[in-house]
């Protein structure tokens, strides 16, 4: 059962919105949505999420007495059924989940735990399962409290001391395990920056956007990889980097990130800062927007505003409107006429991905820099060693190389520093 409170200023569309987006990250859990509720509320909400008369309203549908115990019974009555879970479109408070529960009768949850539990089912690599492991915790840690699952008050303490509860005990276990997974997440963040430092020189070309826009397909198309593509809420989480194919000269790599969602948790956002670093290092980012999606604004809004927090709004960007063929002509004309720098495309057709793959090509050869060096026959091993970054101009041989060349200025000061006591042509 999806229940939803929003304050009188939020419109009716933005409320639709967000429980129909709650209602796909649900069915991705593999439960199905049976009721939506929704109640509008003042800024003096009453402490249980809901009024005393919605509360009761619903409570009649999920078994429950409409009332919040209150004194030591609170929070510890058992869920009244176990088939049925509510899902609150909003970010609780540990006394409104406790509340919400307690008059209702069955497990309540919120949109942050929702989220959190689909990126639990789709993460792969070690590094994202640490990552949601982490954020799931930061998030846990302030909702924990005695309420009959921690056993008995009394824990352990010194011998003359009352001792801790179990709850401080347990709080405790967190804090330890968060510490650790912090370690834990830094020494994978190494080794992804390691491999990034792999691909210094190269033209990274970052596609990110809304989830479910998309990218995957597009990821797949521009590089011949076996990505998985499903359409469903974040079906992929990490992040994936393939060549583009055909090759460009120098080489670029296209790394598909995680999407974006409305009201994306701010512990999410942090623990995959080292994973959605890959946007904010790009030499180019393609912001994929679904363009059958009536809101389109609304999805580019999101990414932009995930962009400017992790500081990578600034990168110069490829703007695509992606599923174009499930528009018709109409509106096909009308969004090309209102986003005239976007490439209105599908991911399904290959002429389509030709235009992307152009285009990203062209944004390469426009960011490249282009010097020239002489060089002893000595040295030109070294250039060898780079040349699959390099695009060769002019060469000329005589007593020395003269060579002129295209590329990164990162490959180009590389090169220069390599050739230290060649002569610059």
């Amino acid at each position: 059962m999806l229940v939803a409170a929003p304050s009188p200023d939020r419109d009716d569309a933005d409320v639709a919105r967000s429980l129909a987006e709650l209602e796909q990250l649900v069915l991705g859990l593999g439960m199905v949505p049976i009721h939506t509720i929704v109640q509008r509320r003042g800024p003096r909400a009453a402490p249980a999420y809901l009024g005393e008369g919605k509360l009761r309203e619903v409570a009649a549908l999920t078994g429950g007495t409409g009332e919040v115990a209150r004194g030591p019974a609170a929070g510890k009555a058992p869920p009244v059924r176990g088939d049925l879970l509510v899902v609150a479109d909003d970010e609780l408070t540990p006394g409104q989940l406790r509340q919400l529960s307690s008059a209702l009768g069955v497990e309540v949850i919120d949109r942050t735990s929702v989220i959190l539990r689909v990126f639990a089912t789709r993460a792969r690599t070690k590094e994202a399962q640490l990552e949601i492991e982490l954020a799931r915790l930061v998030c846990e840690l302030p909702r924990f409290r005695d309420d009959g699952e921690a056993g008995d008050r009394e824990g352990g303490g010194g011998r003359a001391a009352r001792g801790h509860s179990n709850v401080e005990l347990a709080k405790q276990r967190l804090r330890d395990r968060i510490a650790t997974l912090r370690r834990e997440v830094e020494v994978a963040a190494r080794a992804s920056l390691r491999q990034r430092e792999l691909r210094d020189g190269l033209f990274r070309v970052a596609l990110v956007g809304y989830t479910n826009a998309g990218k995957s397909s597009l990821m797949r198309a521009l590089t011949g990889s076996d990505v998985l593509v499903a359409d469903e809420l974040f079906a992929t989480l990490g992040t994936t980097a393939r060549q583009l194919h055909p090759a460009a000269t120098p080489p670029a790599v296209v790394i598909d990130t995680v999407g974006f969602l409305h009201r994306l948790p701010h512990p999410l956002v942090a623990s995959f800062h080292s994973t959605l670093a890959e946007a904010r290092g790009a030499s180019l980012l393609v912001h994929v927007i679904d363009a059958s999606d009536a809101e389109i604004d609304r999805q580019r809004a999101v990414t932009e505003e995930v962009l400017a927090e992790l500081g990578a709004k600034d990168t110069p960007s490829l703007l695509v409107l992606n599923k174009a063929d499930r528009l018709d002509p109409v509106v096909r004309e009308a969004l090309a006429a209102r986003f005239p720098e976007a490439l209105l495309v599908s991911a399904l057709e290959a002429t389509d991905v030709a235009r992307v793959h152009a285009a990203i090509v062209a944004r390469l050869d426009a960011g490249l820099a282009e010097r020239a060096f002489t060089i002893p026959h000595g040295k030109v091993g070294i250039v060898a060693q780079l040349r699959d970054r390099l695009r060769v101009v002019d060469e000329a041989w005589g007593e020395d190389v003269r060579l002129t060349v295209r590329g990164t200025r990162e490959v180009l000061d590389l090169l220069a520093a390599r050739l230290a006591g060649a002569r610059p042509g």
